[in-house]
């Protein structure tokens, strides 16, 4: 193609404008944090986890495993003692099925994780010792040893 002044121009492909690239990434990655929900267990048991001066976090939860002990309001829920009931993952249960529980949660963990899996014990502050101490012995026979309670953060005042 030659043009009025005798010199011939060539078309090459025009360059891709990435000034716009940035801003799509961010939406995208906001639309997915926003739409994306955690794994959540809906709690069916009611409690109320004492409170505590001196608090360690848990550092690797992935491999954590978390068993609720509290009061329960629905009529067809298998109480243990006193209106206390056992929670394990979405459903209730009783200190007997604790082990299979475990059993079930280990295969679920990736293989690197299964040794050090720990549970972690939500436990209703009014909740009866010999309930406690009936779950922790189910978690001793299902091998499960690394055990901590879940407190809520006591307010120390200044004097």
């Amino acid at each position: 193609m030659s043009t009025r002044f005798g010199r011939e121009r060539r078309r090459g492909v025009p360059t891709l404008n990435t000034a716009s690239l940035p801003d799509l990434i961010f939406t995208l990655l906001f639309f997915f944090m926003i739409v994306t929900t955690m794994r959540e267990t809906p709690l069916k048991v009611e409690v109320e986890v004492p409170e505590a001066t001196r608090v360690e976090r848990l550092e690797k939860k992935s491999a954590v495993v978390s068993i609720y002990v509290g009061r329960v309001s629905a009529p067809d829920a298998p109480s243990v003692a006193g209106g206390f009931c056992i929670q394990l993952g979405d459903r209730l249960a009783t200190v007997d099925d604790i082990p299979a529980f475990i059993e079930e949660e280990r295969e679920r963990l990736a293989p690197e994780n299964r040794g050090s899996l720990r549970v972690s014990l939500k436990v209703d502050g009014d909740a009866p010792v010999g309930l406690v101490a009936d779950v922790k012995e189910a978690l001793r026979k299902a091998g499960a040893l690394q055990v901590s309670y879940s407190v809520t953060e006591q307010e120390v005042g200044e004097d």
